[in-house]
């Protein structure tokens, strides 16, 4: 999976559109990032930006993005309503998709070290980039703010993790970390009062209502022993909300921060409200999201959905996001596009030209042109994701089956799995072309000189190896997809039996489509040792899928 991280990087700058285009623009020139939103502020003098893409082009667009501010944010000169002690004030890294957060805390130190030593910025690393419990707070990490920063630094505690300890009047000190994806999510009510709204808010965020003493709304202030009011926790944890009143919409909402969607998701914040407001006399009409949204959110949203209507999860990402959009509600003020709201999606490049995105008679007529790719390898991986693809629907229908309705986990199982499959070998399509487009470019490169000779040879070679591993990944994957279509024919929906019968053709045929890739790649890698146990693989392969081939027919065979 393609490794995503988000940056929001928060600049002391929210006056100045010209200064802060300049630094959006230094952000945007970096390839491989997408600038996904921009949000100044007047009253705070502060400017949010959102973007996101792999790994290292976002750490060089954030170290890009500080230079800007460094040289444009003069912070002697700033005043505004929010916290701040730097130009570049706060710029967490979150991880959206393909990456842990371990591994994004170490993009995160990462920046920090280029932002101390490149840029000459003081920087403090906070939450899961902290790098003590100390420094792990942002409001421990930011007290004392611009103008307390001298003082702080002369402070044997408070000496920065990167770059100078001494205190910058113009650039001030920047907060580098690494947290968890926060939603801004809204949820619609059917009422006009912002006081009930407000009393579902409190009902479900983490730091729930105010204690008091007899009346819940008029009573004394229960307080402990520091004099600070003692509060009852609400059912959500890592949830903040607020109820207001959206005069555009004539609705009430509860406003709410999912700072967590690990521990609290989008779908569950959804019920809970759905419960405390039916609990006080009021309805959800539907939620909306604010700003973007990682594609898993989605997705485990809409699984969550299907398990509770018993329904099978072994669907296409489009059919799961749509019953996500329509358990949520998400369409109740406007209409929800993926394209636009989903991270993953946004980010997905639209120039990329892929056999899988055509139609199958541009696919065919692509095949049957003089090109030599597709090929063999891509066509038998297409073949196999069909083959796949009819054992899913067996199971998909077999869930669904008046009668069945106790099994719809059984089968619900074996279509997560044909999906799996049916995923991994429509990749496998164009990365079969990818593989030969490899030979025949490294077979381009010039060989004048000895260094060059070498390193095309070098570049040949390798572009054979992978030649040779791209479809006998193509065989196992589909030679895997033929126990389920199995499972599917013994305990399946009987009326549909054929289909499997017609899936375990297709995937027979990839493997043995496949396999003959694999063979003819084979002369020209030097590695024997390699190409023997590759051979070996691809016709371990054909043996065992002609085996279940015909295993699954004589069942068929017997049903029909």
């Amino acid at each position: 999976m393609v490794q995503i991280i988000e940056c929001v990087p928060n600049f002391s700058e929210g006056r100045d559109l010209s200064v802060i285009r300049q630094i959006t623009d230094r952000i945007e020139a970096v390839d491989g990032v997408e600038l996904l939103d921009v949000d100044p502020g007047q009253a705070t003098h502060r400017t949010v930006v959102t973007f996101a893409g792999a790994p290292e082009a976002v750490v060089e667009a954030a170290v890009e993005g500080a230079r800007a501010a460094a040289e444009l944010i003069d912070m002697s000169r700033h005043e505004g309503e929010h916290p701040r002690f730097g130009a570049l004030d706060v710029c967490p890294l979150v991880p959206v998709a393909g990456i842990t957060m371990e591994e994004t805390v170490e993009h995160a130190r990462e920046l920090a070290r280029r932002l101390g030593e490149e840029v000459g910025l003081t920087v403090y690393c906070y939450e899961n980039a902290a790098t003590s419990e100390e420094r792990r707070n942002l409001a421990a990490v930011r007290a004392g703010e611009y103008e307390g920063l001298k003082d702080k630094l002369s402070q044997p505690a408070w000496q920065p993790d990167f770059g100078p300890a001494t205190f910058n009047p113009r650039s001030g000190a920047t907060a580098v970390g690494a947290r968890d994806f926060l939603v801004a999510y809204n949820i619609n009510l059917n009422t006009t009062s912002t006081r009930r709204a407000n009393a579902v808010a409190f009902d479900v965020r983490e730091k729930g209502r105010i204690k008091r003493q007899g009346h819940p709304l008029t009573g004394e202030i229960v307080r402990d022993d520091n004099g600070d009011p003692v509060y009852i926790p609400g059912s959500l944890e890592a949830v903040k909300a607020i109820g207001w009143y959206i005069e555009e919409y004539g609705i009430a909402q509860i406003s709410m921060n999912l700072t967590n969607i690990s521990v609290t998701p989008v779908h569950v914040a959804f019920d809970e409200v759905c419960r405390r407001a039916e609990a006080r006399g009021l309805r959800v009409t539907g939620s909306e999201l604010v700003g973007l949204v990682p594609l898993e959110a989605m997705l485990e949203a809409g699984r969550y959905f299907l398990r509770k209507q018993q329904r099978s999860l072994g669907l296409p990402d489009s059919e799961i996001i749509k019953i996500a959009v329509k358990s949520l509600g998400l369409d109740d003020l406007q209409p929800f596009d993926p394209d636009k709201k989903i991270i993953e999606y946004v980010l997905a490049d639209k120039t990329v030209n892929l056999l899988v995105d055509r139609s199958l008679a541009d696919f065919v007529d692509e095949t049957s042109s003089e090109s030599p790719a597709p090929g063999g390898g891509s066509v038998s991986a297409a073949v196999g994701a069909l083959g796949a693809a009819l054992g899913t629907m067996v199971a998909n229908l077999s869930a669904h089956k008046r009668g069945w309705d106790e099994r719809w986990e059984e089968f619900s199982d074996q279509a997560v799995i044909g999906r799996g499959a049916v995923e991994e070998l429509i990749a496998l399509v164009d990365e079969d072309t990818r593989a030969f487009n490899g030979i025949m470019a490294a077979f381009k490169l010039p060989q004048g000189t000895e260094t060059e000779r070498a390193e095309s040879d070098r570049a040949i070679q390798e572009a054979t190896r992978r030649a040779m591993e791209v479809p006998l990944e193509i065989a196992e994957k589909a030679l895997a997809s033929m126990e389920m279509i199995k499972t599917m024919a013994e305990t399946g929906n009987p009326a549909s039996v054929s289909d499997a019968g017609v899936g375990a053709l297709c995937a027979r045929a990839a493997v043995r489509g496949a396999t003959l890739n694999v063979k003819i790649n084979s002369s020209g890698l030097k590695d024997k040792e390699t190409v023997e146990e590759y051979l070996r693989r691809a016709e371990e392969a054909v043996s065992q899928a002609e085996s279940l081939e015909k295993e699954i027919l004589e069942i068929v065979e017997e049903k029909l």
